[in-house]
Protein backbone atom coordinates (compact mmCIF):
# COMPACT_ATOMS: atom_id res chain seq x y z
CA UNK A 1 0.00 0.00 0.00
CA UNK A 2 1.20 3.31 -1.25
CA UNK A 3 1.93 5.95 1.95
CA UNK A 4 0.02 9.32 1.95
CA UNK A 5 1.98 12.75 2.56
CA UNK A 6 2.49 16.21 1.67
CA UNK A 7 3.03 15.86 -2.39
CA UNK A 8 0.97 12.94 -2.58
CA UNK A 9 -2.22 12.58 -5.14
CA UNK A 10 -5.81 11.79 -3.62
CA UNK A 11 -8.71 11.00 -5.50
CA UNK A 12 -11.29 13.28 -3.72
CA UNK A 13 -13.83 15.99 -4.12
CA UNK A 14 -13.46 19.14 -5.76
CA UNK A 15 -15.95 21.68 -3.96
CA UNK A 16 -15.27 24.07 -6.98
CA UNK A 17 -15.70 21.42 -9.79
CA UNK A 18 -18.18 19.57 -8.34
CA UNK A 19 -16.43 16.05 -8.90
CA UNK A 20 -14.40 13.64 -7.92
CA UNK A 21 -10.93 14.67 -8.92
CA UNK A 22 -6.76 13.93 -8.69
CA UNK A 23 -5.74 16.32 -5.88
CA UNK A 24 -2.13 16.83 -4.73
CA UNK A 25 -2.39 16.74 -0.82
CA UNK A 26 -1.31 20.23 0.73
CA UNK A 27 -1.24 19.68 4.34
CA UNK A 28 -1.77 16.66 6.59
CA UNK A 29 -3.71 16.45 10.09
CA UNK A 30 -2.19 13.66 11.12
CA UNK A 31 -0.02 10.73 9.44
CA UNK A 32 -2.89 8.79 7.66
CA UNK A 33 -5.08 12.07 7.47
CA UNK A 34 -4.80 14.63 4.98
CA UNK A 35 -6.49 18.47 5.92
CA UNK A 36 -5.99 20.50 2.60
CA UNK A 37 -5.68 19.32 -0.96
CA UNK A 38 -5.07 21.08 -4.43
CA UNK A 39 -7.16 20.12 -7.18
CA UNK A 40 -4.71 19.09 -10.00
CA UNK A 41 -7.96 20.51 -12.60
CA UNK A 42 -8.85 23.93 -11.42
CA UNK A 43 -5.49 24.35 -8.94
CA UNK A 44 -8.27 25.67 -5.90
CA UNK A 45 -7.36 24.39 -2.31
CA UNK A 46 -9.93 23.61 -0.11
CA UNK A 47 -10.73 21.39 3.00
CA UNK A 48 -10.22 17.85 2.43
CA UNK A 49 -13.45 15.74 2.31
CA UNK A 50 -13.66 12.18 2.56
CA UNK A 51 -15.45 10.36 0.32
CA UNK A 52 -18.84 9.25 1.23
CA UNK A 53 -19.57 5.80 0.70
CA UNK A 54 -23.19 4.95 0.40
CA UNK A 55 -24.43 1.85 2.26
CA UNK A 56 -26.58 -0.87 0.12
CA UNK A 57 -30.18 -0.25 0.97
CA UNK A 58 -30.09 3.20 2.96
CA UNK A 59 -32.30 5.62 1.60
CA UNK A 60 -30.93 9.07 1.49
CA UNK A 61 -33.87 12.06 2.42
CA UNK A 62 -33.83 15.99 1.18
CA UNK A 63 -34.31 18.52 3.67
CA UNK A 64 -38.13 18.65 2.92
CA UNK A 65 -38.24 14.45 4.04
CA UNK A 66 -38.54 13.10 0.78
CA UNK A 67 -36.95 10.24 -0.77
CA UNK A 68 -33.89 11.57 -2.74
CA UNK A 69 -32.74 10.09 -6.56
CA UNK A 70 -29.37 8.38 -6.12
CA UNK A 71 -26.23 10.10 -7.08
CA UNK A 72 -24.81 9.28 -10.39
CA UNK A 73 -20.97 9.04 -10.35
CA UNK A 74 -18.78 11.08 -12.56
CA UNK A 75 -18.65 8.15 -15.13
CA UNK A 76 -21.99 7.25 -15.24
CA UNK A 77 -22.86 11.13 -16.20
CA UNK A 78 -20.37 10.96 -18.44
CA UNK A 79 -21.77 7.65 -20.29
CA UNK A 80 -24.59 9.34 -19.40
CA UNK A 81 -24.62 12.21 -21.60
CA UNK A 82 -22.87 10.27 -24.43
CA UNK A 83 -25.39 8.35 -24.92
CA UNK A 84 -27.86 10.64 -24.78
CA UNK A 85 -25.66 12.62 -27.87
CA UNK A 86 -25.97 9.64 -29.41
CA UNK A 87 -29.49 8.88 -29.30
CA UNK A 88 -29.92 12.09 -30.68
CA UNK A 89 -28.56 11.99 -34.13
CA UNK A 90 -28.56 9.46 -36.76
CA UNK A 91 -25.54 10.19 -39.27
CA UNK A 92 -22.45 8.55 -39.73
CA UNK A 93 -19.64 9.23 -37.81
CA UNK A 94 -17.15 11.41 -39.57
CA UNK A 95 -13.49 10.13 -38.74
CA UNK A 96 -11.33 12.75 -36.80
CA UNK A 97 -8.86 15.49 -38.03
CA UNK A 98 -7.35 18.23 -36.68
CA UNK A 99 -8.14 19.55 -40.04
CA UNK A 100 -11.77 18.79 -40.17
CA UNK A 101 -14.21 22.09 -38.92
CA UNK A 102 -17.09 19.82 -36.79
CA UNK A 103 -20.22 21.26 -35.48
CA UNK A 104 -22.10 20.63 -32.35
CA UNK A 105 -23.92 17.16 -32.16
CA UNK A 106 -21.33 15.74 -35.29
CA UNK A 107 -20.39 12.13 -34.51
CA UNK A 108 -16.43 11.67 -34.79
CA UNK A 109 -14.58 8.79 -34.67
CA UNK A 110 -11.44 9.34 -32.61
CA UNK A 111 -8.44 6.68 -33.18
CA UNK A 112 -7.64 6.79 -29.19
CA UNK A 113 -10.79 8.09 -27.65
CA UNK A 114 -13.69 6.28 -29.54
CA UNK A 115 -16.85 7.12 -30.93
CA UNK A 116 -17.76 10.57 -29.49
CA UNK A 117 -20.57 13.40 -29.57
CA UNK A 118 -19.39 17.27 -30.30
CA UNK A 119 -20.83 18.48 -26.99
CA UNK A 120 -20.15 22.05 -27.65
CA UNK A 121 -17.91 24.80 -29.56
CA UNK A 122 -15.25 26.22 -27.03
CA UNK A 123 -14.05 29.21 -29.67
CA UNK A 124 -13.12 28.97 -33.75
CA UNK A 125 -10.30 25.61 -33.06
CA UNK A 126 -11.66 24.33 -30.23
CA UNK A 127 -14.62 21.51 -29.43
CA UNK A 128 -15.68 19.48 -26.35
CA UNK A 129 -16.50 15.72 -27.21
CA UNK A 130 -18.20 13.40 -24.66
CA UNK A 131 -16.91 9.85 -25.31
CA UNK A 132 -18.23 6.86 -24.20
CA UNK A 133 -15.71 7.14 -20.94
CA UNK A 134 -14.53 10.51 -20.76
CA UNK A 135 -14.85 14.15 -22.33
CA UNK A 136 -12.01 16.19 -24.12
CA UNK A 137 -11.31 18.94 -25.69
CA UNK A 138 -10.02 18.72 -29.47
CA UNK A 139 -8.33 20.92 -31.62
CA UNK A 140 -10.23 21.18 -35.32
CA UNK A 141 -10.36 23.21 -38.42
CA UNK A 142 -6.77 24.12 -38.23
Amino acid sequence: MSQIGVGKEIVTYCSKCKLDLAHIIVVMKDEKTPMRVQCKTCNSNHSFKEKKVAVAGKVRRTSTGKIAKPRMSSEEKIFSAWEKGMKATKEEAIKYSIKTKFEEGQIIEHPSFGTGVVDKMIDANKIEVIFEKCIKVLMHAK
